[in-house]
């Protein structure tokens, strides 16, 4: 049932403020423990994960690049037709639903009707 489009739209905005408001709330949670003084950091990392800021992230992103260079490179990105919005699978979009997909399809169909019909009608003898 949770499937209309305000709820998709409220479901990503909530994982985005989890993501955002992440390190604050380890961050509160490590300074609740250190007041506490029984509890060890490692335990933290146990329940807690812990998130690498951005910046950190990019540097040791860098680092990595340097140390591995392999000229294999995985081609991640798919090929999307802008027209049609197909990809090079015959797949369309995720945030795309059903009605606009069966509406992108009849035209498609449409289109490609009329070129097989012109093209049996210059048959006739």
């Amino acid at each position: 049932m949770a499937k209309s489009l305000r709820s998709k739209w409220k479901r990503k905005m909530r994982a985005e403020k989890r993501k955002k408001n992440a390190p604050r709330e380890l961050s509160r949670l490590k300074s609740i423990l250190r007041v506490d003084g029984d509890a060890l950091m490692k335990d933290v990392e146990d329940i807690a994960t812990v998130v690498v800021p951005k910046q950190c992230q990019e540097k040791m992103q860098c680092e990595v690049d340097n140390d591995e260079k392999d000229d294999t490179k995985m081609e991640t990105e798919l090929k999307r037709n802008k027209k049609t919005l197909l990809d090079q699978h015959g797949q369309y979009p995720v945030w795309m639903n059903q009605r606009q997909r069966k509406r992108l399809r009849a035209k498609r169909e449409k289109k490609r009707g009329k070129s097989r019909a012109k093209a049996a009608k210059g048959l006739a003898w």
